[in-house]
């Protein structure tokens, strides 16, 4: 399952400190914390640095966030972040190293950015006997071939540290990407799945650019493709493979964001989708004779709840799980106003990800039912 992006500005951090000078991340994550941990495996997308005491910590326009983050993320039970993503550079070369260091010395796994040119650029998990081959990009500001910038900020000498592409030759990503593909069979991958940071910030739909790269990814062989970057959710769809068209991929365009302070009255877009997440959870069944499946997708929308507790503010991220729509208001600490608004945010990513998650549900219930209907020889009448 992945989750969308932790933003972390300022205003959400703060509310972590705590009287004795130390940060306290689990607030944030206390109503995810029975879902993620539940989770087989359990992704977010890391949108800020750890970058240490270098650098001021606060959110735009370069994120740096207290490395106690990593622990209330350990403590809700992820195994990996995405660390490719526009703010990923945001306390330099440094603080990609030093990012990927305190994640991995957590026992996570940082997807997207590594400690130098000589590391794979991919990881193979093994999900429950399951080997699934995952590879992290995100577009870039800029780049010469000797240095990078991800956010218009200083440029970065190109260590080969960040998986990152450039909107206008997405034929490098295809290149890189084929390659990737290939050494993850290799080290064993039965499945694979791209996460890509793209598209444009705050459109609920994905752009042309976004369609384009997700057909040539699905071409290529991608089984899942999950997106963020525009700070809202995006549509899901089923894609068709023009190279062989047994083979579909399934994509969600962007996760939107798991916890921010983009709250709707701060935000030019006033429609509240800002606040809205996806947790998105894809199912992979392997049969005896070894062929590895997708058997299905899910999407249960997020919420972040902005509220204060004993005149302490705090950021929960509410998971709105529709089964249990009743008990929200008592398992979440919701009044009647966060309650309607909690309502109004499921409605708006189920909106968006609706069509698209049935069509996706439909076809790969049906493929399961083909794989498990045993075949009857017919016997001829005599």
């Amino acid at each position: 399952g992945t989750m969308g992006d932790l933003l972390m500005h300022k205003p959400v951090f703060d509310t972590c400190l705590q009287s004795n000078g130390t940060y306290d991340f689990s607030s944030i994550f206390r109503y995810v914390k029975d879902i993620v941990s539940g989770l087989d495996y359990a992704i977010a997308n890391l949108e800020t640095t750890f970058g240490g005491d270098d650098y001021p910590y606060q959110g735009n326009p370069a994120f740096n966030c207290p490395d106690a983050l990593i622990d209330s993320v350990v403590d809700t039970g992820y195994d990996m972040l995405l660390t490719a993503n526009n703010h990923a550079g945001d306390t330099m070369a440094s603080g990609i190293t030093r990012t990927v260091e305190i994640i991995r010395g957590k026992g996570l796994t940082a997807l997207g950015s590594q400690l130098n040119a000589d590391e794979p650029k991919y990881a193979v998990v093994d999900v429950n006997g399951i080997k699934i081959g995952m590879v992290c990009y995100t577009w870039a500001y800029s780049s010469n071939g000797t240095s990078f910038s991800l956010n218009g900020l200083t440029p970065i000498k190109d260590e080969g540290q960040m998986n990152y592409f450039l909107n206008n030759d997405p034929g490098k990503l295809y290149t890189a990407s084929e390659q990737i593909l290939e050494q993850m069979k290799a080290d064993g991958a039965e499945a694979t799945m791209m996460f890509i940071h793209w598209g444009v910030e705050y459109n609920i739909k994905e752009n042309s650019l976004q369609d384009t790269m997700a057909q040539k990814l699905c071409d290529l062989g991608f089984d899942v493709i999950v997106g963020g970057h525009p700070h809202v959710v995006q549509p899901v769809d089923l894609l068709t493979s023009t190279v062989d068209e047994s083979h579909k991929t399934v994509v969600i365009y962007s996760l939107g964001n798991a916890v921010s302070n983009q709250r709707r009255d701060l935000m030019t877009l006033n429609t509240g989708h800002t606040e809205d997440g996806a947790l998105f959870t894809v199912t992979f069944e392997k049969y005896a004779d070894g062929g590895v499946y997708v058997a299905d997708v899910n999407v249960m929308p997020t919420w972040v709840n902005l509220h204060s507790v004993d005149e302490k503010q705090e950021y929960n991220i509410v998971p709105l799980e529709d089964a249990r729509r009743t008990e929200w208001q008592n398992l979440y600490g919701l009044d009647a106003a966060a309650l309607a608004n909690a309502v109004a945010s499921y409605d708006r990513t189920m909106n968006i990800v609706g069509p698209g998650l049935e069509q996706c549900r439909s076809y790969y219930a049906q493929e399961k039912q083909a794989r498990e209907t045993p075949v009857v020889p017919t016997e001829e009448a005599a």
